[in-house]
């Protein structure tokens, strides 16, 4: 019998390059979005059904006859939950390309829900979070008894509209670390070290990314920090920025912004992608003072977004999995990085404290 899947959010950035990819790979999505101007030309030039809808509360009557869902209409904090409820109703697994933190802490409260239904529900199917993901439970299955756990990216790939939006967003809100399982949130600009993700040791700034959130209940480990590469004298102006988070979060300026990105980012080209890798480092530890240090390089950021949402809903769909929340890394296994296109193997370093 055939299955369907959806790829909503199909004239993004993003969007796009999973609709255009999948063609080349024989799959034939229904691409759906609520601008019928945007959706009905792409949709005619790979010649794909198209339905035209917007995200509310009746959008199980939409999803009528679809398998399992590809969200990638950002951001995601105002979008995944009406989207799941969706999928809920109409018995479709739900996948994102997500790096929310709230959106994560969301699709997991909706454990108990999916499992009844019948379907799986996972956010975060692209780089945010499979590359960083995948590191996780691997140093996990090297040292079972870590507790602490810090992950991070080196990438130059650009920044398309909706990750830009998805900022914005965010702006408003410091940063955020997982202490004794629990989220915390902390000042921006407060997690400072130094890291070699794979070019070279570099100063770096804790950063809120996903795996806060979804690495937790990937290893079980109880403490989470996620890192990117920031000059020193940056990282300590970020904590500056703490007494300007009202107005930053502020409905006048979110909006402000968010039509500027609309106007004026295109996001990287084709030739801009292919030389810009990206690098992955995961770090564990656990009581003894053991050190485990993973690396691994693979494709940018974009493109290893359209081959992750590829990779996931060709197996969602093939394959049986039990009703539920879960993690890409936990579906597939911490080998599904590197099998991905451009993605390198694993390279780990063990320190033993003097």
């Amino acid at each position: 019998m055939k299955k369907n899947w959806l790829l909503y959010g199909a004239y993004g950035y993003t969007g796009e390059l999973i609709a255009r990819e999948a063609v080349k790979r024989g799959m034939k999505p229904i691409l759906a979005g609520r601008n019928l101007q945007k959706l009905k030309p792409l949709a005619e030039e790979l010649n794909l059904e198209m339905r035209v809808f917007a995200i509310d509360e009746k959008i199980a009557d939409s999803l009528s006859g679809i398998d399992a869902v590809l969200h990638c209409a950002g951001p995601f904090s105002e979008t995944s939950a009406l989207m799941i409820e969706g999928c809920l109703s109409a018995k479709a697994h739900y996948m994102d390309i997500t790096g929310e933190i709230p959106v994560f802490e969301h699709t997991h409260a909706q454990h108990d829900r999916a499992k009844r239904a019948g379907i799986v529900l996972c956010s975060g199917v692209g780089f945010d979070i499979i590359p960083t993901d995948c590191t996780a439970l691997k140093l996990k299955e090297l040292m079972p008894d870590a507790t602490h756990l810090a992950l991070g990216f080196e990438s130059d790939s650009g920044i398309s509209p909706g990750t830009y939006k998805t900022m914005i967003q965010g702006l408003g809100s410091g940063s955020a670390e997982r202490k004794a399982g629990k989220l915390t949130a902390v000042p921006l600009g407060s997690q400072r070290r130094t890291i070699d993700f794979g070019r070279g040791r570099r100063s770096a700034m804790g950063i809120p990314w996903g795996d806060v959130a979804t690495a937790f209940y990937t290893t079980g480990i109880p403490n989470i920090s996620t890192w990117v590469p920031f000059p020193k004298a940056l990282a300590a102006g970020a904590g500056l920025t703490a007494g300007l988070q009202p107005l930053l979060a502020s409905s006048f300026l979110q909006n402000l912004l968010k039509d500027w990105v609309e106007r004026r980012v295109s996001g990287p080209d084709e030739i801009f992608r292919a030389n810009s890798p990206a690098y992955i480092w995961g770090e564990v530890r656990n009581k003894a003072g053991i050190i485990k240090v993973a690396r691994i390089q693979t494709a940018n950021v974009y493109d290893l977004t359209v081959y992750g949402a590829l990779e996931a809903v060709s197996r969602l769909m093939a394959g049986e999995f039990p009703g539920g929340s879960s993690s890409p890394a936990l579906l597939f296994g911490s080998s599904l990085l590197e099998k991905l296109p451009g993605s390198e193997k694993f390279e780990v370093d063990t320190f033993f404290p003097s």
